[in-house]
């Protein structure tokens, strides 16, 4: 159905409720709806949240004041939470919000059989970015997709076009770096994963390349799509959305109250006010958010094109020096915030530190008592809210009371002034009490049917494959990644089972072309797609899917929801590997994706061992089909930009002497740990609990002969390698909580399997 037959009678205006008092600010000026988190298992753990009783009570007020909540369920889930999780939705059942914005396959499959009135959004961190990977979703029971921030304009028609499912796009807000969902920077670091609500935002941290130059490579300006809205709204996209539940009242009240005055001067213009008045509100409400306090302004992606390859070449206008676009500038802390300068004298004790910032560093701003300020350390190493106490001119600038720990150097800026603050009608009481909680019920055991044909059916007239042993399908040993063809040639000394080779632009064209005989034949490769796919790419590999299957290519693996129906001619010749991306970290994603038409699984790399055994019981017959990374480097984050065209370094490190590696090529870029995860060690134990499918990763970074021949050796010794990372696997994902107590093993796994 073409997207004007759909196009919404208005568009939403969704806001961020991170505290009650943002609740107040978005209701009080204008936002259709509002979506928050409880106190667990969504994507800002660190933000206030509510209360179960204050959110019933918001509920209720909203429902009568006509305004919709969704709340954000946006994270994953580990198998000792199934439990909870099922509690958890239950709850919400009860409650009926107007939908739960969810991450977790596993979320969309207990919601979808055990609670199928609870309505459904997919999140952003699903990173869906096609119209294929919406049309996934709905058929899996999502009734409206948040789309991946880095898709531009153009993307937006063609997936409204394509997709009759609801569309939701951010407008305003921080971005990050990396393509959402794809982010394990923070998780390598140290456990706290985004995919957790933990993110500690390392893309904002300063970053050394060399012995001297330091920057903030990575740390970009915000969204701001305002001038833009009435394109969006032409679009029929359903709803525009605000980024910021880490954000105060005083923010949220006034990003929305500019958005609101331009929707309504569009609404207006639609029905013959006019475009001047368009036109005019946009300027004012552009005024309106200068006094946002947030970072720089971009429109990110929004306005570029987008060739065949998905990748962004660097704009020429308007763009900064250092980097060519406008939405990185490493001279830039990434701070929210006006500048105040650096502290130049520290005098006081403990308790009683005061600081001066000269004037002109200021630009003339002279902050006043009440007024809130974050000083940055200058090594980056912490950054602090302070209000402020003490306020005094002298002739070189302004004295402030500081915070403890800060001194000569570090950096000040004003966040909020004691005069933007505004009052609202509180939306709820602040003494809510009572309402339910969650139970304590046992969640259902789902069933994994594995090999499911996709519902698109074979349209090519060939017999369908007959059913085989899992064994016969994915033969047991070291199955080797790699991204380039050349590698190939390396890795075939070693013979390992299967090769994985990475499925980009260059590696499908090589294939295609033919030539000179490859050292693995088609049948001994499984091509890997990668997870992130956008709506630029999605003509040449559907294409290029059908013609790799004739030429005996029919073991791949899906990484993204959208790669799914790309198989929907070619089923019954294919087999289907769930990738990493797809974080099949509990049964019920499990069940998910092999309904979606998954053969076999692969651990995500964030994956720890106590999950891993969780989630496939002792004895599960599904371990024939699941294959565990032991050796990669994990792209920390992935990039829709060749940073190498912008940068002048491969390597650069933190203040904690930890190496990266910047890989750019002409589909983005990633960044490599020059640390890689390893538990090559391990083969043995793993061997012992019965898997027998093993990935050793070489993908992102070319590949030498010696450090494979080094790498094969220690993996036949079972020796553990020099200058590694177990990065999660022994302790897991940072815990705020403590562990429930254990249950039977007969709820911990499966308890029905369909080869």
């Amino acid at each position: 159905m073409p997207f004007d037959t759909v196009k919404p009678m208005s568009i939403e205006l969704l806001a961020p409720a991170g505290s009650p008092e943002a609740l107040d600010a978005a209701i009080g000026e204008g936002a259709d709806a509002v979506y928050l988190g409880l106190k667990n298992f969504n994507a800002r753990l660190r933000s206030a949240n509510f209360t179960y009783a204050r959110f019933e009570a918001v509920l209720r007020a909203l429902r009568r004041m006509g305004k919709k909540v969704y709340v954000a369920v946006n994270t994953v889930f580990e198998q000792r939470e199934a439990d909870r999780m099922y509690q958890f939705l239950r709850y919400l059942s009860f409650l009926g919000p107007d939908a739960l914005i969810v991450q977790d396959l596993g979320v969309l499959a207990m919601a979808r059989s055990q609670f199928p009135g609870l309505k459904l959004h997919a999140s952003t961190q699903m990173n869906v970015a096609s119209g294929r990977g919406c049309n996934a979703l709905s058929r899996g029971g999502v009734s409206r997709v948040v789309l991946a921030r880095e898709l531009c304009l153009e993307e937006l028609r063609s997936i409204r076009a394509e997709t009759n499912v609801e569309l939701e796009v951010f407008v305003h807000g921080a971005l990050c770096v990396g393509a959402s969902g794809l982010c394990m920077f923070s998780s390598f670091l140290g456990g706290k994963s985004a995919n957790r609500g933990m993110c500690t935002q390392a893309c904002r941290r300063l970053y050394r390349k060399g012995d001297t130059e330091s920057g903030y490579y990575f740390s970009p300006a915000d969204l701001q799509l305002l001038e833009r809205l009435p394109d969006l709204v032409d679009t029929g996209i359903n709803s525009v959305k605000i980024e910021g539940r880490m954000k105060s009242a005083e923010y949220v009240g006034t990003v929305v109250s500019a958005y609101r005055l331009v929707l309504d001067a569009i609404s207006e213009s639609r029905a013959g006010g006019g475009e001047e008045k368009v036109r005019r509100s946009i300027e004012e409400g552009l005024r309106v958010l200068r006094g946002d306090f947030a970072r720089s302004k971009t429109a990110f992606f929004f306005n570029e094109s987008m060739d065949l390859t998905g990748s962004a070449a660097p704009a020429a206008k308007p763009a900064r020096a250092e980097t060519g676009v406008d939405w990185l500038n490493p001279a830039q802390d990434g701070g929210t915030g006006i500048s105040l300068g650096e502290l130049r004298k520290v005098r006081g004790g403990d308790g009683q530190r005061r600081g001066l910032v000269e004037t002109n560093a200021g630009a003339g701003l002279l902050p006043s008592v009440g007024d809130s300020i974050r000083l940055h350390r200058r090594d980056d190493s912490a950054r602090v809210s302070h209000k402020l106490q003490y306020v005094e001119a002298d002739k070189t600038g302004f004295w402030l009371s500081i915070p403890d720990g800060f001194d000569l150097g570090d950096r000040v800026y004003l966040i909020q002034t004691r005069g933007m603050t505004k009052r609202y009608r509180p939306v709820t009481s602040a003494d809510a009490k009572g309402g339910r909680i969650p139970g304590h019920e046992k969640a259902p055991v789902p069933m994994v049917v594995v090999g499911a044909k996709h519902s698109g059916g074979s349209a090519r007239k060939k017999p369908p494959m007959k059913k085989v042993r899992a064994n016969a399908v994915f033969p047991e040993g070291i199955y080797v990644a790699v991204s380039r063809v050349e590698d190939l040639y390396v890795v075939q000394s070693s013979r390992p089972a299967k090769v994985m080779l990475e499925l980009n632009r260059k590696t499908a064209k090589r294939l295609l072309a033919g030539g000179a005989p490859l050292p693995f034949k088609p049948a001994d490769t499984i091509l890997v797609l990668e997870p992130f796919f956008p709506q630029a790419v999605a003509p040449a590999l559907s294409g290029e899917i059908p013609e790799l299957v004739e030429l005996g290519y029919w073991q791949f693996v899906a990484n993204n929801p959208g790669h799914f129906p790309l198989f929907k001619d070619v089923r019954s010749e294919v087999r289907l590997i769930a990738g990493p991306w797809l974080y099949t970290f509990n049964t019920w994603a499990l069940s998910f994706v092999a309904s979606m038409g998954a053969d076999g699984f692969v651990s995500p790399l964030e994956n720890n061992r106590q999950n891993l055994e969780r989630t496939l019981c002792v004895g599960s017959r599904l371990r024939d089909r699941f294959f565990v990374p032991v050796f990669a480097w994990p792209p920390l984050f992935t990039i829709r930009a060749d940073l190498g065209k912008l940068y002048d370094f491969k390597t650069f490190s933190d203040s904690r002497e930890e190496t990266f590696l910047l890989a750019g090529t002409g589909e983005g870029s990633k960044v490599f740990p020059a640390k890689p995860f390893s538990i090559t060690d391990k083969i043995s134990f793993l061997q012992d609990s019965g898997f027998r499918r093993f990935i050793v990763d070489l993908c992102g970074l070319p590949l030498r002969k010696t450090d494979y021949r080094d790498l094969m050796g220690a993996i036949n010794k079972g020796v553990p390698l020099p200058n590694m990372s177990r990065f999660n696997w022994k302790d897991g994902f940072f815990k705020n909580e403590p562990e429930p107590a254990s249950r039977p093993r007969s709820q911990a796994g499966l308890t029905g399997f369909d080869g």
